[in-house]
């Protein structure tokens, strides 16, 4: 329990982390969004994630997985419920989506506001094929 614990603490890529990740194949949980998020992109999560692990995209945000420290704190703030543990069923290709963009994005760490149509796309389906955009956004 207190070398779990010690994992999830240290900073994002540490040393611990690399070293259990490569000896031991363990796999850290991380928090991912999923595309719910498109078309909304409401920012409440960056103003509560600790270790500023959210990237902007033109019309969505994604987490990078290697970063977040699965603390939990940004789940319950998302007004999209689009932000979700890497645990649930079939989200591995969240995973890679996640880590892909955030690669290429800027970080965003400050609030801003949502998209123009957020409140109308909030639940529609087949967000992913309409609106999303491998643009960036502007970060912040």
């Amino acid at each position: 329990m207190t070398a779990t614990l010690r994992v999830l603490n240290d900073p994002p890529g540490s040393i611990i982390q690399t070293s259990i990740r490569e000896q031991w194949d363990f796999k850290l949980m991380t928090y991912v969004v999923v595309d719910n998020c498109i078309s909304c992109k409401y920012t409440d999560c960056v103003e509560v994630c600790p270790v500023d692990c959210f990237y902007e995209g033109e019309t969505m945000l994604v987490i990078h997985p290697d970063e977040c420290i699965d603390c939990g704190v940004c789940e319950p703030e998302c007004p999209a419920d689009a932000i979700r543990p890497d645990t649930e069923p079939d989200l591995e290709v969240w995973v890679t989506f996640n880590r892909k963009y955030s690669e290429m994005w800027p970080v965003i760490v400050t609030k801003k506001d949502p998209m123009p149509d957020a409140e109308v796309r909030d639940g529609e389906k087949d967000k992913l094929k309409k609106y999303f955009s491998e643009n960036p956004g502007a970060g912040g």
